[in-house]
């Protein structure tokens, strides 16, 4: 066991080429929270961990090359072409099919890895928090909390407009048998000031249809959390399930509740029973 896992993480090494750069529009993936100063560390056992996913979970032998997982038409021309621009800029010697791709942020505490289709970033971070809250086996040391992305666009209320269409529909406009959603809206920003909180708010706010369907804003029993991550000139977006019953998606958080809850299993399970 010890071998194959040292040979595995060789290959990682050899496979994953750190890119330096920003998030551009068009990007899927996973942004994660870490230890101080560990964000290396935070990188490499996130690869390892979404590439066994990635396996388990999607058809990987369908992996998109570089561009082709740009099926929607929200990318503005300017966004397109600044992200291939970016992508050519970029020397790096991870191949044009790599599924999984780490992006240097340069940002303390803070990493992101890139994902290509058929990988999708709400369907793997659900999984992996679910597995970790069922079995208690913890498979990462310095990382904390996993925001998954849908899909990125820059910094503009039009083109906050277009993500959010994009992103809500299967969630919220999915047809007719779309049910009545209650939900809530969370923005996390670092390094952002192009657009004010309240305005992200209202914006994603507006284009949920809840008159047709029914639904309905409730910032404690919420069905689904629409997360909106901005960082420095990108957003992304993405709507998560079960935000509260898995710690918000922290694994550090899951796994001790996970320890704690089987220790007290087992002392209530060891303790006689009392004569009445």
């Amino acid at each position: 066991m010890g071998k194959r896992s040292s040979e595995a993480d060789h290959g990682n090494k050899k496979k994953f080429r750190v890119a330096h750069g920003v998030i551009e529009p068009g990007y899927s993936g996973v942004y994660a929270t870490c230890l101080k100063n560990k964000e290396g560390q935070c990188r490499k056992e996130l690869l390892a961990l979404f590439q066994e996913k990635a396996e388990e979970y999607f058809d990987m032998s369908q992996v998109e090359g570089e561009g082709e997982d740009d099926d929607d038409e929200s990318l503005s021309i300017e966004d397109k072409i600044k992200r291939e621009v970016n992508e050519l800029n970029q020397t790096t010697t991870v191949t044009k099919k790599e599924p999984l791709k780490p992006i240097n942020l340069d940002c303390m505490c803070l990493v992101f890895i890139k994902t290509r289709k058929p990988i999708d970033p709400e369907r793997l971070v659900y999984g992996i928090v679910k597995e970790l809250a069922e079995t208690k086996v913890k498979r990462t040391r310095v990382t904390n909390k996993l925001l998954p992305v849908t899909y990125t666009v820059s910094a503009s209320i039009d083109q906050l407009k277009l993500l959010a269409e994009k992103v809500l529909k299967p969630h919220f406009h999915s047809g007719e048998d779309q049910k009545p959603v209650k939900y809530a809206i969370q923005v996390d920003r670092r390094n952002f000031n192009t657009i004010a909180r309240e305005d992200v708010i209202k914006t994603v706010a507006s284009c949920i249809d809840k008159a047709t369907y029914g639904h309905e804003v409730e910032l404690k029993k919420y069905e689904k959390l629409i997360l909106v991550n901005c960082y420095k000139n990108s957003i992304g977006m993405s709507v998560v399930d079960d935000w509260l019953k898995y710690d918000k998606y922290n694994l550090q958080q899951i796994y001790e509740k996970g320890l704690d809850m089987s220790q007290d299993s087992s002392r209530v399970s060891s303790e006689p029973a009392k004569s009445k």
